[in-house]
């Protein structure tokens, strides 16, 4: 079977929340990290294909999901709608007290205290975006096909251009971004980069 992308649906979260756990360690799989390995996804992936203002395609091998680009054209309106309706039903489920490792009580403490996108970010594009794909898939061109497929998803939405955050650490994901034209914005931390379409 061929490799395709398509829109993502409510049914493959557990697929994003896979494959989300399977990067969560600068690209690296964090499962050895976790008690609750559920815990990246439902901060970094799950929300996507459940909350407004968002979007979401898949890559998916015969019937296998193997990455996501997942992201909001309203990053502003996304933060308001999760902090009112996601977060605290997440926070309620995974007290920090309750967790044992250092991964999870990580977690569990960003569902009380979710970090939000920068005055700098906002200004430079209203839209965010995340992308995984498993390491097998990777190298291959799938990435830049994904972030096409994104970039013209939010030219439809009237949306002229996206920002990203990156973790320090993951060295190759910093290079394929700046491959595709990504770069720091007036006002941008370190690890945010963006593309104007």
């Amino acid at each position: 079977m061929s490799v395709i992308i398509r829109r993502a649906t409510e049914a493959d979260a557990p697929s994003l929340s896979r494959i989300c756990l399977l990067t969560a360690d600068a690209g690296a799989s964090a499962e050895s990290l976790h008690d609750h390995g559920e815990l990246p996804g439902l901060v970094y992936a799950v929300p996507y294909v459940k909350l407004p203002t968002t979007w979401a395609f898949v890559l998916v091998d015969g019937s296998k999901v193997v990455g996501y680009i997942v992201g909001s054209k309203d990053t502003r309106a996304y933060e308001q709608y999760a902090g009112d309706h996601w977060w605290p039903a997440q926070a309620e489920e995974y007290p920090p007290a309750a967790m044992l490792r250092e991964a999870d009580r990580k977690y569990a403490n960003l569902l009380r205290n979710m970090h939000t996108a920068s005055d700098a970010n906002i200004t430079f594009s209203p839209a965010h975006l995340h992308i995984n794909i498993l390491d097998e898939y990777q190298g291959q061109g799938w990435g830049r096909k994904m972030i096409q497929t994104a970039i013209e998803h939010l030219k439809e939405e009237g949306v002229k251009g996206v920002w990203l955050g990156m973790d320090p650490r993951n060295t190759g994901a910093r290079k394929f971004y700046e491959r595709l034209g990504f770069s720091g914005f007036e006002g941008s931390l370190p690890d945010d980069v963006g593309l104007r379409f």
